[in-house]
């Protein structure tokens, strides 16, 4: 298999499984209520979903640079 391809797998399942946290978190606490200046929003799934898939992606993301930084050096 193709390493760009091997990489984008790896990516994509780094996001489902934040996402997974994400929804993980939201079942643990519950929905998070948000009051500013006479105005109250309610957090629900959606946003807790989104958050942890980008927080997955993102420490994807700084393992793959680790990985290719170190790998330079090591040449």
């Amino acid at each position: 298999m193709n390493e760009g391809v091997k990489n984008g797998a790896r990516a994509v399942v780094a996001t489902v499984a934040g996402a997974g946290a994400g929804a993980a978190a939201y079942a643990t606490i519950g929905g998070i209520g948000v009051a500013a200046a006479g105005t109250a929003v309610g957090i629900t799934l959606g946003p807790f979903i989104a958050i942890g898939s980008g927080v997955g992606l993102t420490a994807y993301g700084l393992y793959w640079l680790g990985k290719q930084i170190g790998g330079s050096r090591a040449k």
